[in-house]
């Protein structure tokens, strides 16, 4: 009977390999040869050659706990970037507060953002592009649309699950409150405005940072959310402490649905007729 010799220096990498797994090192696990190979090229000493490792080690598990935390995020796809935004079709907007809320120093202050306007004009993609700086600078971020939040904690009361679905909108470092003003569908009861006021209050309390779209103007918020008492607690917490942006400039949307229309006619006009018969 025949025994297969394994081969010391394979079993050798199989136990690395292995103890890497154990450990949790997946990047070291698969890419520790190409270290040793830029080690010897690079003729590194102990220390440096150990930084290396550690380094790329923490560079990979970064680059794994950012991936997590945008999806995590349930943010929208495609995924929206600051460089993205056509500042020059919005003239009226102070670019450099932007850029400043870009920096994330409100993150650090526990400010919130409040982006106000009319319909198209950019609020959305703003509010989503600060949420993926957030997540790409590790802070846990959670994006919902005003509509979807509300939907679901009513369902939390009926299913007596409300605590547990209040948690994911209260225990994020981040809350993304998007688009007020597009669906009144799920505000006619007057409990929704309370459900509301108890994830603004508990975060302003906490000291949770909060960004929150509307195109509802201020003086408005009690008729849309249907309950005048809790709507100006609601303002009192949403405009304290928060940077308020103001976009009034023309939709975007609108822009685009044009340029469609003339590309559109133009390909018409460009394309051949058919030939009689």
């Amino acid at each position: 009977m025949s025994t297969k010799r394994v081969n010391p220096t394979q079993r050798q990498s199989e136990q690395f390999t292995d103890n890497c797994r154990y450990l949790k090192l997946q990047h070291l696990g698969g890419q520790y040869q190409k270290l040793i190979d830029k080690a010897h090229e690079q003729t590194m000493g102990y220390f440096d050659f150990i930084n290396e490792v550690v380094r790329a080690e923490a560079a990979a598990t970064r680059q794994r706990r950012v991936k997590n935390l945008i999806r995590n995020s349930h943010l929208p796809q495609p995924l929206k970037m600051i460089s993205e935004f056509d500042f020059d079709f919005q003239p009226d907007l102070d670019r450099r507060l932007v850029m400043d809320l870009a920096t994330l120093e409100f993150m650090e202050r526990n400010t919130s953002v409040l982006f106000m306007g009319t319909n198209g004009t950019g609020k959305s993609h703003l509010a989503q592009s600060l949420a993926l700086l957030a997540c790409q600078k590790e802070y846990r971020t959670y994006y919902t649309t005003l509509s979807s939040l509300l939907t679901d904690l009513n369902l939390g009361v009926f299913e007596k699950t409300l605590e547990k679905r209040m948690r994911k909108y209260i225990n994020p470092e981040l809350l993304v409150i998007d688009e007020m003003g597009h669906d009144r569908l799920e505000l006619k009861l007057v409990k929704e405005a309370h459900l509301l006021f108890k994830v603004i209050n508990k975060r302003y309390n906490d000291d949770r940072p909060l960004i929150f779209t509307s195109n509802v103007e201020k003086e408005l918020w009690p008729e849309f959310l249907g309950d005048p008492l809790t709507t100006s607690a609601i303002l009192d917490r949403i405009f304290h402490h928060s940077v308020i942006v103001e976009i009034n400039g023309p939709s975007y949307r609108e822009y685009q649905g044009k340029l469609l229309q003339e590309q559109y006619g133009k390909n018409k006009k460009e394309k051949p007729g058919k030939a009689k018969t």
